[in-house]
């Protein structure tokens, strides 16, 4: 086939205007370094807003991304601000191979399947976490109380007590969860409104406080989705109403109609796929694939509407997407802030246990009027923990055997 159109690299007068070329000038410079048993190429990209070659390079043997060679299009000249350097090249090669060689070591591990059952817990859920068995949970799910934005939900004398306080829940939160699976958890900054006309309004950072002591608990990032609600619920909060009246400069405050939707994963060598591969009910695997209408990207369009008592609900559809997306069906799903129940009806709804703990005896009345709807029949095999149920439970969570 005849080629009319000339590569960008040709029309703009490069020197290296191949891939074949970038090549070669990536393997002479793995050959000084001694490097090229070591690392493979990835496939040679021209980037012509900057005018240069960028060449992947690979371990050769796992083929994970270890760094990247710059090359200048013009010159050929390699640029050694933008490349990946040697002594980080070697270090990344050989952390990866001591990687593979610990993969090689690690014993072969039986799927974990939780044996928990449909359980709702009154009382502080640091307490209620400790009473049960380690890796006994799928998923995590949680909105946490909004630090003072709400009196009537939630009230700290501190901000550094109530970050505490969340510590506390991440850091037991990581024992019962089982290995390489997902702690997610909607979060927003907080207002705090201002007390008189001489003090200021003050907005807090929650999200990325948190996001700090999930790190140092042991998590990985994964994602940050935002959902976003339609403008009017922002302006209930009252933030921007000023500037909409003066718009004076300096008084501009955007309103808030977004939260954070923030994925962590339980620390692990163990690839996504392995839980996959390895999981024992493949029916189960089979019957929780998504359908075409999931959500592409990290941005989600959700009505904050919902029908619950409590006072900083979340909606049904952003729970049911979360549970969808991170676990399978049977899998535990907890929620140690339960609020009204709004993750134990998306998990029934979605063939999924669940595990909620709830601090304040109205919210846990709430949960108790719902799940018949929730589960039928099925809802006379629930475990009441320190709640007041027609036959009292008063036990930990241990002694659960799960009616499959």
């Amino acid at each position: 086939m005849t080629r009319n159109k000339p590569l960008v690299s040709e029309s703009r007068n490069y020197l290296v205007t191949t891939v074949a070329q970038a090549k070669e000038i990536t393997l002479s410079w793995l050959k000084e370094l001694d490097l090229c048993n070591a690392i493979r190429l990835g496939l040679p990209e021209v980037d012509d807003r900057y005018h240069i070659w960028r060449v992947p390079l690979r371990n050769k043997q796992s083929g994970a991304r270890v760094g990247e060679l710059v090359i200048d299009a013009y010159t050929t000249e390699i640029l050694p601000e933008k490349t990946t350097r040697p002594e980080i090249l070697e270090a990344r090669l050989l952390k990866k191979d001591e990687q593979r060689a610990a993969a090689r070591r690690r014993p072969t591990v039986a799927y974990p399947i939780p044996n928990l059952r449909n359980t709702v817990g009154l009382g502080d859920c640091v307490e209620l976490i400790d009473d049960m068995p380690a890796a006994s949970v799928d998923l995590v799910f949680t909105s946490p109380p909004y630090f003072n934005a709400r009196p009537e939900y939630s009230e700290y004398e501190e901000y550094e007590q109530y970050l505490l306080k969340m510590r506390q829940v991440i850091s037991r939160i990581y024992r019962v969860l089982n290995e390489g699976r997902f702690f997610v958890i909607n979060v927003a900054p907080v207002l705090l409104r201002r007390t008189s006309r001489s003090e200021s309004s003050k907005r807090i950072a929650v999200p990325f406080d948190l996001h700090r002591i999930f790190i140092e608990e042991g998590y990985d990032f994964i994602d940050d989705i935002i959902w976003v609600k339609p403008e009017g619920a922002g302006w209930a909060t009252g933030r921007g109403r000023r500037f909409a009246a003066d718009r004076n400069p300096l008084q501009y405050k955007a309103v808030p109609v977004t939260e954070y939707v923030l994925v962590y994963r339980k620390r692990t060598d163990l690839l996504i796929d392995w839980h996959i591969r390895n999981h024992p009910d493949k029916k189960a695997v089979a019957d929780s694939k998504i359908g075409d209408d999931y959500e592409r990207t990290n941005v989600w369009h959700i009505q904050p509407n919902t029908n619950s008592k409590h006072p900083a609900a979340f909606p049904l559809e952003l729970a049911e997407k979360v549970i969808s997306y991170y676990s399978f069906k049977n899998d535990v799903v907890l929620d140690p802030f339960a609020g009204s129940g709004t993750v134990g009806a998306a998990a029934a709804k979605l063939s999924r246990r669940f595990v909620l703990f709830e601090i304040n005896p109205d919210y846990v009345e709430i949960i108790r009027q719902d799940v018949g709807t929730w589960l039928g029949e099925a809802s006379q095999q629930i475990l009441w923990i320190n709640c007041a149920p027609a036959r009292p439970v008063q036990q930990p969570l241990l002694p659960m055997v799960v009616n499959r």
